[in-house]
């Protein structure tokens, strides 16, 4: 009987254990990537909101090339973020990089390249973390504009730059800036 209750206490302590590290993680703000939201808010009230998780570089050697062993290879799709997938949201059409997405819900990946990046705009949202589902789920890809960033940039970042009737959504990381015209 005693072997019996010792073991019944050690589940149950096992279980609290597990359950305040649930209870922990369920912060998200305490992770490591913590989440930021971007958004763009067009003259008529309409809007574009992105929510993702933003890493931190420290010290990592960031975009490259595989064999540099960078933390996103040149060449392979990426999350664009961390941990949950990166959601793009909007209340009304627009038009990305020339190409229609009408309002609604989306999931973001790029395929970035030393000098050329792709914006991927998935239909298929909830995933979590790298799982990217092909390109029969992409709604559009549009090529983004590249260039270098005036200063390293520790903390990822994907903002708009708001002018007028156009947004233009820019990623930075690294010494990388990625960009591209978003009009409604």
């Amino acid at each position: 009987m005693r072997k019996f209750a010792l073991i019944a206490v050690s589940l149950f302590a096992v279980a609290m254990f597990a359950a305040a590290q649930m209870n922990m993680s369920d912060d998200k703000s305490k992770r490591p990537s913590p989440p930021a939201s971007a958004a763009c808010k067009f003259s008529d009230g309409k809007t574009i909101k992105i929510d993702y998780s933003s890493p931190r570089a420290k010290g990592r050697k960031i975009f490259g090339e595989a064999s540099e062993k960078a933390l996103v290879p040149y060449g392979q799709i990426w999350r664009t973020g961390a941990n949950d997938a990166t959601t793009f949201v909007t209340d009304t059409n627009v038009t990305v990089g020339g190409k229609a997405v009408p309002a609604g819900s989306y999931t973001i990946f790029t395929a970035p390249k030393a000098d050329a990046w792709s914006l991927v705009i998935s239909k298929k949202t909830g995933e979590w973390g790298t799982d990217y589902p092909g390109e029969k789920e992409d709604l559009v890809r549009v090529p983004m504009t590249v260039s270098k960033t005036s200063a390293p940039v520790e903390n990822f970042t994907i903002a708009f730059d708001q002018a007028g009737s156009k947004c233009a959504l820019r990623i930075e990381w690294e010494n990388t800036r990625a960009s591209v015209e978003i009009t409604k």
